[in-house]
């Protein structure tokens, strides 16, 4: 028997294509595409396109509808951005074969510093240096184009090394912990509280043959038992509400001089992130500032 499937397509602004995509993937409407055209509807404007995703057709209900709405309506509050106010949803339904292209149709392998993001069958040439990463889209999955995992990809590539253990909070699909055992660290240990993320992160790690060096809880701070402290590195790439709450918390779990990562703040938050960070005995070393988006790298003092 086939399946249809409902597709949902929103334009949106280049920068904030990855939270509003990695937003989707947490309803049903879990498998994420970008760009392609939407039949009827004209082209975005320069600087926007489009990210559609799609939810098997039985599935698709005016109540899901109108839940996916408010979750990308509750995207402005939570950013300050007031261009995701407004955003214009539109759904049609496709035929089987529509939907098991579209996503790999739209796919774009990139580089950020050595990682190679590439899709499972890819099979195109890298270079020597290159570190390939495979990354697929799917539920809770973080594409890796978004500025501040971008930023994060960065600083892993320089910091991460054989042997450390490394913390990531709020680790989504899993992919900043994947790329540190990539890097070659002894143990990467994430944990975020939606408990549908820790799947994609454990199949995200054995996609890339890491598991044996990976590991994913769903839960708060508390999924953490206390001994676990003194990790050579913590990553957090979350919002800056909650690196300001919980910078203090995760001080305490980085040993003295051991590196951190923070990302996810909007630069109109920047003054109380940054009071909040050295507050709580960290000393920003770098700031990476790209667009409306600020990720703090530096070490425990």
């Amino acid at each position: 028997m086939t399946v249809g499937w409902t597709e949902l397509a929103v334009v949106v602004p280049l920068e904030w294509h990855e939270l509003v995509a990695e937003t989707l993937a947490l309803t049903p409407f879990s498998s994420v595409a970008f760009g392609g055209e939407v039949p009827g509807a004209s082209a975005p404007a320069p600087g926007s396109d489009w990210v559609r995703a799609y939810v098997i057709e039985s599935d698709d209900t005016p109540e899901l509808r109108r839940a996916v709405g408010d979750s990308l309506a509750a995207l402005a509050d939570a950013t300050g951005a007031e261009e995701l106010r407004g955003l214009t949803l539109q759904f049609r339904t496709l035929p089987p074969e529509d939907y098991a292209n579209a996503w790999r149709k739209s796919w774009r392998p990139m580089r950020v510093a050595n990682f190679a993001i590439v899709p499972r069958d890819w099979n195109g040439t890298l270079k020597p240096t290159d570190r390939r990463m495979v990354l697929e889209p799917g539920g809770a999955f973080g594409t890796g184009r978004h500025p501040t995992t971008r930023a994060c990809l960065r600083a892993i590539e320089r910091l991460a090394r054989p042997g450390q253990r490394v913390l990531d909070a709020g680790c989504g699909n899993g992919v900043l912990g994947v790329a540190c055992a990539l890097r070659g660290v002894e143990h990467a240990l994430g944990f975020d509280i939606d408990p549908t993320a820790v799947p994609y992160a454990n199949e995200l790690a054995e996609w890339n043959a890491v598991t044996s060096r990976c590991e994913f809880r769903a839960g708060a701070f508390e999924c953490l038992r206390a001994d676990e402290r003194n990790f050579d590195g913590v990553l957090a790439n979350i919002y800056a509400d909650l690196i300001q709450a919980f910078s203090p918390e995760l001080s305490a779990r980085l040993r003295p001089g051991g590196w951190f990562v923070f990302s996810g703040c909007h630069r109109s938050h920047r003054a109380p992130t940054v009071a909040a960070i050295t507050a709580a005995g960290l000393s920003i070393e770098l700031l990476d500032a790209r667009g409306q988006w600020d990720t703090f790298v530096g070490t425990k003092r």
